[in-house]
Protein backbone atom coordinates (compact mmCIF):
# COMPACT_ATOMS: atom_id res chain seq x y z
CA UNK A 1 0.00 0.00 0.00
CA UNK A 2 1.45 3.34 -1.03
CA UNK A 3 2.17 5.86 1.70
CA UNK A 4 2.34 9.59 1.03
CA UNK A 5 3.75 12.39 3.17
CA UNK A 6 3.90 16.17 2.80
CA UNK A 7 6.37 18.79 4.05
CA UNK A 8 6.10 22.58 3.75
CA UNK A 9 8.98 25.04 3.33
CA UNK A 10 8.17 28.73 3.65
CA UNK A 11 8.70 31.99 5.51
CA UNK A 12 5.26 32.51 7.02
CA UNK A 13 5.99 36.05 8.27
CA UNK A 14 4.48 38.94 6.31
CA UNK A 15 5.10 42.66 6.86
CA UNK A 16 2.35 45.12 7.73
CA UNK A 17 0.08 45.18 4.66
CA UNK A 18 1.69 42.07 3.16
CA UNK A 19 -0.56 39.78 1.16
CA UNK A 20 1.48 37.24 -0.85
CA UNK A 21 2.41 33.88 0.65
CA UNK A 22 4.84 31.52 -1.10
CA UNK A 23 5.57 27.93 -0.11
CA UNK A 24 7.30 24.87 -1.49
CA UNK A 25 5.34 21.71 -0.71
CA UNK A 26 7.19 18.42 -1.07
CA UNK A 27 5.07 15.31 -1.62
CA UNK A 28 6.79 11.95 -1.13
CA UNK A 29 5.46 8.53 -2.08
CA UNK A 30 6.78 5.24 -0.73
CA UNK A 31 5.60 1.71 -1.49
CA UNK A 32 3.92 2.60 -4.78
CA UNK A 33 4.26 -0.94 -6.12
CA UNK A 34 3.85 -1.85 -9.78
CA UNK A 35 1.54 -0.33 -12.39
CA UNK A 36 -1.79 -2.11 -12.63
CA UNK A 37 -1.20 -4.28 -9.55
CA UNK A 38 -3.12 -2.30 -6.90
CA UNK A 39 -6.53 -3.79 -7.74
CA UNK A 40 -7.91 -0.40 -8.85
CA UNK A 41 -7.85 -1.32 -12.54
CA UNK A 42 -5.34 -2.50 -15.10
CA UNK A 43 -2.40 -0.63 -16.61
CA UNK A 44 -2.18 -0.01 -20.35
CA UNK A 45 0.93 0.75 -22.40
CA UNK A 46 1.07 1.89 -26.01
CA UNK A 47 4.34 2.21 -27.93
CA UNK A 48 4.17 4.64 -30.87
CA UNK A 49 7.05 4.52 -33.35
CA UNK A 50 7.44 7.03 -36.17
CA UNK A 51 7.49 5.04 -39.42
CA UNK A 52 7.41 8.01 -41.80
CA UNK A 53 9.70 8.21 -44.81
CA UNK A 54 12.16 10.45 -42.97
CA UNK A 55 13.26 7.59 -40.72
CA UNK A 56 16.65 6.59 -42.13
CA UNK A 57 17.92 3.00 -41.98
CA UNK A 58 20.05 3.49 -38.85
CA UNK A 59 17.30 5.35 -36.97
CA UNK A 60 14.65 2.82 -38.00
CA UNK A 61 16.83 -0.10 -36.92
CA UNK A 62 17.47 1.56 -33.56
CA UNK A 63 13.77 2.39 -33.14
CA UNK A 64 12.84 -1.25 -33.73
CA UNK A 65 15.42 -2.41 -31.22
CA UNK A 66 14.28 0.22 -28.73
CA UNK A 67 10.61 -0.68 -29.07
CA UNK A 68 11.40 -4.36 -28.62
CA UNK A 69 13.47 -3.53 -25.53
CA UNK A 70 10.52 -1.55 -24.17
CA UNK A 71 8.27 -4.57 -24.70
CA UNK A 72 10.62 -6.60 -22.52
CA UNK A 73 10.09 -4.14 -19.65
CA UNK A 74 6.28 -4.34 -19.71
CA UNK A 75 5.05 -6.45 -16.79
CA UNK A 76 3.04 -9.54 -17.70
CA UNK A 77 -0.70 -8.90 -17.46
CA UNK A 78 -0.39 -5.28 -18.59
CA UNK A 79 -2.57 -4.45 -21.58
CA UNK A 80 -0.51 -3.13 -24.49
CA UNK A 81 -0.49 -2.20 -28.18
CA UNK A 82 1.99 -0.96 -30.78
CA UNK A 83 1.25 1.85 -33.24
CA UNK A 84 3.18 2.62 -36.44
CA UNK A 85 2.88 6.38 -37.02
CA UNK A 86 3.17 8.13 -40.38
CA UNK A 87 0.64 10.37 -42.20
CA UNK A 88 -1.91 8.12 -40.57
CA UNK A 89 -1.71 5.83 -37.55
CA UNK A 90 -1.72 2.07 -38.06
CA UNK A 91 -2.34 -0.49 -35.34
CA UNK A 92 0.68 -2.75 -35.83
CA UNK A 93 -0.16 -5.03 -32.90
CA UNK A 94 -2.53 -6.60 -32.02
CA UNK A 95 -3.76 -6.99 -35.57
CA UNK A 96 -7.49 -6.66 -35.02
CA UNK A 97 -10.18 -4.76 -36.89
CA UNK A 98 -12.87 -4.71 -34.19
CA UNK A 99 -13.29 -5.26 -30.47
CA UNK A 100 -10.53 -4.65 -27.93
CA UNK A 101 -7.47 -3.00 -29.44
CA UNK A 102 -5.10 -4.06 -26.67
CA UNK A 103 -4.08 -7.46 -25.31
CA UNK A 104 -2.49 -8.59 -22.02
CA UNK A 105 1.26 -9.00 -22.07
CA UNK A 106 2.63 -12.54 -21.85
CA UNK A 107 5.42 -14.48 -23.54
CA UNK A 108 3.34 -15.18 -26.66
CA UNK A 109 2.02 -11.65 -27.20
CA UNK A 110 5.45 -10.16 -26.49
CA UNK A 111 6.95 -12.37 -29.21
CA UNK A 112 4.17 -11.57 -31.68
CA UNK A 113 4.51 -7.83 -31.06
CA UNK A 114 8.27 -8.05 -31.53
CA UNK A 115 7.74 -9.72 -34.93
CA UNK A 116 5.28 -6.96 -35.90
CA UNK A 117 7.88 -4.32 -35.00
CA UNK A 118 10.44 -6.16 -37.15
CA UNK A 119 8.19 -5.53 -40.15
CA UNK A 120 8.23 -1.71 -39.81
CA UNK A 121 9.16 0.11 -43.04
CA UNK A 122 9.53 3.87 -43.35
CA UNK A 123 7.14 5.63 -45.73
CA UNK A 124 4.73 8.58 -45.83
CA UNK A 125 4.57 11.81 -43.87
CA UNK A 126 4.03 12.80 -40.23
CA UNK A 127 0.57 13.39 -38.74
CA UNK A 128 0.97 13.08 -34.98
CA UNK A 129 -2.68 13.96 -34.26
CA UNK A 130 -3.71 10.62 -35.78
CA UNK A 131 -1.22 8.80 -33.56
CA UNK A 132 -2.64 10.37 -30.40
CA UNK A 133 -6.23 9.82 -31.47
CA UNK A 134 -5.66 6.13 -32.23
CA UNK A 135 -3.98 5.69 -28.84
CA UNK A 136 -7.05 7.17 -27.16
CA UNK A 137 -9.35 4.87 -29.12
CA UNK A 138 -7.29 1.82 -28.16
CA UNK A 139 -7.33 2.71 -24.47
CA UNK A 140 -11.09 3.25 -24.55
CA UNK A 141 -11.60 -0.19 -26.16
CA UNK A 142 -10.55 -1.94 -22.92
CA UNK A 143 -12.64 -0.73 -19.99
CA UNK A 144 -10.43 -2.51 -17.45
CA UNK A 145 -7.53 -0.18 -18.28
CA UNK A 146 -7.54 2.78 -15.88
CA UNK A 147 -3.84 3.69 -15.93
CA UNK A 148 -2.87 4.76 -19.45
CA UNK A 149 0.63 5.56 -20.69
CA UNK A 150 2.18 6.15 -24.11
CA UNK A 151 5.81 6.07 -25.24
CA UNK A 152 6.05 8.17 -28.41
CA UNK A 153 9.03 8.47 -30.75
CA UNK A 154 9.25 10.84 -33.71
CA UNK A 155 12.11 12.01 -35.90
CA UNK A 156 10.44 14.83 -37.80
CA UNK A 157 8.24 17.89 -37.74
CA UNK A 158 4.47 17.46 -37.72
CA UNK A 159 3.06 18.17 -41.19
CA UNK A 160 -0.62 18.77 -40.46
CA UNK A 161 -2.69 21.89 -40.91
CA UNK A 162 -2.56 24.31 -37.96
CA UNK A 163 -4.79 23.36 -35.06
CA UNK A 164 -5.17 19.68 -35.80
CA UNK A 165 -2.42 18.58 -33.42
CA UNK A 166 -3.66 20.94 -30.70
CA UNK A 167 -7.15 19.45 -31.00
CA UNK A 168 -5.75 15.94 -30.60
CA UNK A 169 -3.66 17.01 -27.60
CA UNK A 170 -6.80 18.45 -26.01
CA UNK A 171 -8.67 15.18 -26.57
CA UNK A 172 -5.84 13.23 -24.92
CA UNK A 173 -5.30 15.62 -22.00
CA UNK A 174 -6.48 14.08 -18.74
CA UNK A 175 -7.02 10.70 -20.41
CA UNK A 176 -3.52 9.32 -20.83
CA UNK A 177 0.08 10.29 -20.08
CA UNK A 178 2.86 10.37 -22.67
CA UNK A 179 6.65 10.36 -22.55
CA UNK A 180 7.95 11.73 -25.86
CA UNK A 181 11.33 11.40 -27.52
CA UNK A 182 12.76 12.96 -30.65
CA UNK A 183 15.34 11.08 -32.70
CA UNK A 184 18.00 13.12 -34.44
CA UNK A 185 17.62 16.87 -35.06
CA UNK A 186 14.81 17.32 -37.61
CA UNK A 187 11.95 17.51 -35.10
CA UNK A 188 10.64 20.58 -33.26
CA UNK A 189 11.32 20.68 -29.51
CA UNK A 190 8.49 23.15 -28.77
CA UNK A 191 6.01 20.98 -30.65
CA UNK A 192 6.87 17.74 -28.85
CA UNK A 193 7.25 19.50 -25.48
CA UNK A 194 3.68 20.79 -25.93
CA UNK A 195 2.47 17.19 -26.17
CA UNK A 196 4.54 15.97 -23.23
CA UNK A 197 3.57 18.83 -20.92
CA UNK A 198 -0.14 18.52 -21.66
CA UNK A 199 0.03 14.76 -21.11
CA UNK A 200 2.09 15.00 -17.89
CA UNK A 201 5.13 13.34 -19.42
CA UNK A 202 8.73 14.04 -20.35
CA UNK A 203 10.50 15.17 -23.51
CA UNK A 204 14.09 14.56 -24.51
CA UNK A 205 16.34 14.20 -27.52
CA UNK A 206 17.92 10.95 -28.66
CA UNK A 207 20.76 12.42 -30.72
CA UNK A 208 22.32 9.08 -31.67
CA UNK A 209 20.63 5.80 -32.68
CA UNK A 210 22.99 4.03 -30.25
CA UNK A 211 21.16 5.70 -27.33
CA UNK A 212 17.66 4.58 -28.37
CA UNK A 213 17.52 1.20 -26.60
CA UNK A 214 18.62 2.48 -23.20
CA UNK A 215 16.17 5.40 -23.27
CA UNK A 216 13.24 3.17 -24.25
CA UNK A 217 14.08 0.70 -21.50
CA UNK A 218 14.31 3.45 -18.89
CA UNK A 219 11.01 5.06 -19.92
CA UNK A 220 9.12 1.78 -19.76
CA UNK A 221 10.81 0.69 -16.52
CA UNK A 222 9.78 3.98 -14.93
CA UNK A 223 6.22 3.62 -16.22
CA UNK A 224 5.94 0.14 -14.73
CA UNK A 225 7.11 1.47 -11.35
CA UNK A 226 4.16 3.87 -11.12
CA UNK A 227 1.90 1.78 -8.91
CA UNK A 228 -0.38 4.72 -8.06
CA UNK A 229 -2.46 5.26 -11.18
CA UNK A 230 -3.52 8.87 -10.69
CA UNK A 231 -3.51 11.57 -8.02
CA UNK A 232 -4.35 15.26 -7.68
CA UNK A 233 -2.78 18.12 -5.78
CA UNK A 234 -5.75 19.55 -3.88
CA UNK A 235 -5.43 23.19 -2.77
CA UNK A 236 -7.84 24.86 -0.36
CA UNK A 237 -7.65 28.60 0.29
CA UNK A 238 -9.78 30.69 2.67
CA UNK A 239 -12.62 32.97 1.66
CA UNK A 240 -11.25 36.09 -0.03
CA UNK A 241 -7.90 34.51 -0.96
CA UNK A 242 -6.59 34.08 -4.52
CA UNK A 243 -4.35 31.32 -5.85
CA UNK A 244 -1.67 33.16 -7.84
CA UNK A 245 -0.12 29.98 -9.25
CA UNK A 246 0.52 26.29 -8.65
CA UNK A 247 3.66 24.89 -10.26
CA UNK A 248 5.46 21.61 -10.10
CA UNK A 249 9.10 22.69 -9.68
CA UNK A 250 10.87 19.34 -9.26
CA UNK A 251 11.86 17.13 -10.98
CA UNK A 252 10.76 19.48 -13.77
CA UNK A 253 9.04 22.86 -14.02
CA UNK A 254 5.41 22.43 -15.07
CA UNK A 255 2.81 25.20 -14.61
CA UNK A 256 -0.44 23.62 -13.41
CA UNK A 257 -2.31 26.85 -12.65
CA UNK A 258 -4.67 26.75 -15.63
CA UNK A 259 -5.48 23.08 -15.08
CA UNK A 260 -7.51 23.58 -11.92
CA UNK A 261 -10.66 21.49 -11.54
CA UNK A 262 -13.06 22.91 -8.92
CA UNK A 263 -13.91 20.63 -5.98
CA UNK A 264 -15.92 23.32 -4.20
CA UNK A 265 -15.82 27.14 -4.18
CA UNK A 266 -12.67 27.21 -1.99
CA UNK A 267 -10.90 24.09 -3.26
CA UNK A 268 -9.39 23.00 -6.58
CA UNK A 269 -7.59 19.91 -7.87
CA UNK A 270 -4.47 20.08 -10.05
CA UNK A 271 -3.41 16.95 -12.00
CA UNK A 272 -0.21 15.11 -11.07
CA UNK A 273 -0.68 11.83 -12.96
CA UNK A 274 0.72 8.49 -11.81
CA UNK A 275 3.27 8.04 -9.01
CA UNK A 276 6.20 5.74 -8.31
CA UNK A 277 8.43 5.82 -5.22
CA UNK A 278 9.53 9.45 -5.56
CA UNK A 279 9.37 13.01 -4.25
CA UNK A 280 8.03 15.99 -6.14
CA UNK A 281 8.11 19.67 -5.19
CA UNK A 282 5.30 22.14 -5.82
CA UNK A 283 5.44 25.93 -5.56
CA UNK A 284 2.12 27.33 -4.32
CA UNK A 285 1.59 31.10 -4.23
CA UNK A 286 -1.49 32.55 -2.54
CA UNK A 287 -2.67 36.15 -2.06
CA UNK A 288 -4.63 36.71 1.15
CA UNK A 289 -6.23 39.87 2.55
CA UNK A 290 -3.82 41.69 4.88
CA UNK A 291 -4.45 41.41 8.61
CA UNK A 292 -3.26 43.30 11.67
CA UNK A 293 0.21 42.84 13.14
CA UNK A 294 0.31 39.75 15.34
CA UNK A 295 -2.56 37.97 13.62
CA UNK A 296 -2.16 34.51 12.08
CA UNK A 297 -4.06 32.77 9.29
CA UNK A 298 -4.05 29.49 7.44
CA UNK A 299 -3.27 30.65 3.89
CA UNK A 300 -3.66 27.27 2.14
CA UNK A 301 -4.18 23.62 2.82
CA UNK A 302 -2.28 21.55 0.24
CA UNK A 303 -3.22 17.89 -0.01
CA UNK A 304 -2.56 14.91 -2.22
CA UNK A 305 -5.81 13.20 -3.15
CA UNK A 306 -6.40 9.85 -4.80
CA UNK A 307 -9.98 10.03 -5.94
CA UNK A 308 -11.91 11.28 -2.91
CA UNK A 309 -9.28 10.06 -0.43
CA UNK A 310 -6.80 12.57 1.00
CA UNK A 311 -3.51 10.74 1.63
CA UNK A 312 -1.19 13.61 2.65
CA UNK A 313 -1.51 17.20 3.81
CA UNK A 314 0.67 20.27 4.35
CA UNK A 315 -0.39 23.61 5.85
CA UNK A 316 0.73 26.97 4.46
CA UNK A 317 0.57 29.72 7.10
CA UNK A 318 0.65 33.50 7.28
CA UNK A 319 1.65 35.56 10.31
CA UNK A 320 1.83 39.37 10.21
CA UNK A 321 4.81 40.89 12.02
CA UNK A 322 6.60 44.23 12.42
CA UNK A 323 9.93 42.44 12.92
CA UNK A 324 11.85 43.15 9.73
CA UNK A 325 14.36 40.40 10.45
CA UNK A 326 11.50 37.90 10.17
CA UNK A 327 9.56 39.46 7.31
CA UNK A 328 12.47 40.15 4.94
CA UNK A 329 13.85 36.61 5.07
CA UNK A 330 13.29 34.73 1.80
CA UNK A 331 12.87 31.00 2.30
CA UNK A 332 15.80 29.15 0.74
CA UNK A 333 13.56 26.66 -1.07
CA UNK A 334 11.28 29.35 -2.51
CA UNK A 335 14.30 31.35 -3.73
CA UNK A 336 15.92 28.26 -5.25
CA UNK A 337 12.89 27.18 -7.26
CA UNK A 338 11.98 30.72 -8.29
CA UNK A 339 15.45 30.83 -9.86
CA UNK A 340 14.96 27.43 -11.51
CA UNK A 341 11.66 28.53 -13.10
CA UNK A 342 13.32 31.71 -14.39
CA UNK A 343 16.21 29.60 -15.72
CA UNK A 344 13.86 27.47 -17.82
CA UNK A 345 12.23 30.57 -19.29
CA UNK A 346 15.58 32.27 -19.99
CA UNK A 347 16.91 29.23 -21.88
CA UNK A 348 13.81 28.84 -24.02
CA UNK A 349 13.55 32.55 -24.81
CA UNK A 350 17.28 32.77 -25.52
CA UNK A 351 17.23 29.87 -27.96
CA UNK A 352 14.12 31.23 -29.67
CA UNK A 353 15.81 34.61 -30.12
CA UNK A 354 18.94 32.92 -31.49
CA UNK A 355 16.85 30.98 -34.01
CA UNK A 356 15.16 34.23 -35.08
CA UNK A 357 18.54 35.92 -35.64
CA UNK A 358 18.17 38.29 -32.67
CA UNK A 359 21.68 37.84 -31.30
CA UNK A 360 21.45 40.67 -28.76
CA UNK A 361 18.40 39.20 -27.02
CA UNK A 362 19.83 35.69 -27.28
CA UNK A 363 23.06 36.80 -25.62
CA UNK A 364 21.21 38.59 -22.82
CA UNK A 365 18.82 35.71 -22.12
CA UNK A 366 21.43 32.95 -22.30
CA UNK A 367 23.77 35.03 -20.17
CA UNK A 368 21.07 35.29 -17.51
CA UNK A 369 20.57 31.53 -17.83
CA UNK A 370 24.28 30.92 -17.18
CA UNK A 371 24.07 33.16 -14.10
CA UNK A 372 20.96 31.41 -12.76
CA UNK A 373 22.34 27.93 -13.44
CA UNK A 374 25.42 28.80 -11.39
CA UNK A 375 23.40 30.39 -8.57
CA UNK A 376 21.05 27.40 -8.24
CA UNK A 377 23.71 24.73 -8.68
CA UNK A 378 22.17 23.30 -11.85
CA UNK A 379 25.29 21.61 -13.21
CA UNK A 380 23.46 19.91 -16.08
CA UNK A 381 22.15 23.23 -17.39
CA UNK A 382 25.60 24.82 -16.96
CA UNK A 383 27.24 22.02 -18.94
CA UNK A 384 24.70 22.24 -21.76
CA UNK A 385 24.84 26.07 -21.87
CA UNK A 386 28.62 25.96 -22.31
CA UNK A 387 28.11 24.07 -25.58
CA UNK A 388 26.07 27.00 -26.92
CA UNK A 389 27.84 30.04 -25.43
CA UNK A 390 31.38 31.00 -24.39
CA UNK A 391 31.24 32.12 -20.75
CA UNK A 392 33.37 35.14 -19.83
CA UNK A 393 31.95 35.64 -16.34
CA UNK A 394 29.55 33.16 -14.75
CA UNK A 395 28.63 35.42 -11.83
CA UNK A 396 27.58 38.37 -14.00
CA UNK A 397 26.22 36.24 -16.84
CA UNK A 398 28.60 37.72 -19.39
CA UNK A 399 28.65 35.41 -22.41
CA UNK A 400 29.29 35.34 -26.15
CA UNK A 401 27.33 33.21 -28.61
CA UNK A 402 29.45 30.47 -30.13
CA UNK A 403 29.86 30.92 -33.87
CA UNK A 404 29.45 27.22 -34.57
CA UNK A 405 27.04 25.10 -32.54
CA UNK A 406 25.83 21.57 -33.17
CA UNK A 407 22.06 21.58 -33.59
CA UNK A 408 21.81 18.55 -31.30
CA UNK A 409 23.50 20.53 -28.52
CA UNK A 410 20.97 23.38 -28.84
CA UNK A 411 18.09 20.88 -28.79
CA UNK A 412 19.54 19.06 -25.79
CA UNK A 413 19.71 22.39 -23.92
CA UNK A 414 16.12 23.17 -24.93
CA UNK A 415 14.71 19.81 -23.83
CA UNK A 416 16.62 19.96 -20.54
CA UNK A 417 15.53 23.53 -19.78
CA UNK A 418 12.67 22.46 -17.50
CA UNK A 419 14.72 19.93 -15.51
CA UNK A 420 15.56 21.20 -12.05
CA UNK A 421 18.01 20.43 -9.27
CA UNK A 422 17.13 20.06 -5.61
CA UNK A 423 18.79 21.30 -2.44
CA UNK A 424 18.69 19.70 0.99
CA UNK A 425 15.64 20.85 2.92
CA UNK A 426 14.71 21.56 6.52
CA UNK A 427 10.91 21.61 6.85
CA UNK A 428 9.29 24.52 8.66
CA UNK A 429 5.93 22.83 9.07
Amino acid sequence: MAEFSAAVYQNEFLPDGGTDVNAIVTITCKGAGTAGQSGAGSAGEIIIVDTSGSMGPATMAAAKEGAQAALAEIVDGTYFAVIAGADRAMLAYPQVSSGPGMVPMDARTRHEASLAIDRFVGSGGTAISTWLDLAGQLFSSVSAVTQRHVLLLTDGENRERPGRLDDAINRATGYFQADCRGAGTDWQVAEIRRIAQALLGTVDIIPSPAEMKAQFEEIMRNAMARGVADASLRVWTPQGAEVLFVRQVSPTVEDLTSRRTPVNPLTGDYPTGAWADESRDYHVAVRVPAKAIGQEQLAARVQLAIGSDVVAQGLVKATWSNNSELTTRIDQQVAHYTGQAELAQAIQEGLAAKAAGDEATATTKLGRAVQLAAETGNDEATSKLRKVVDVDNEETGTVRLKRSVEKADEMALDTASTKTTRIRKEPTA
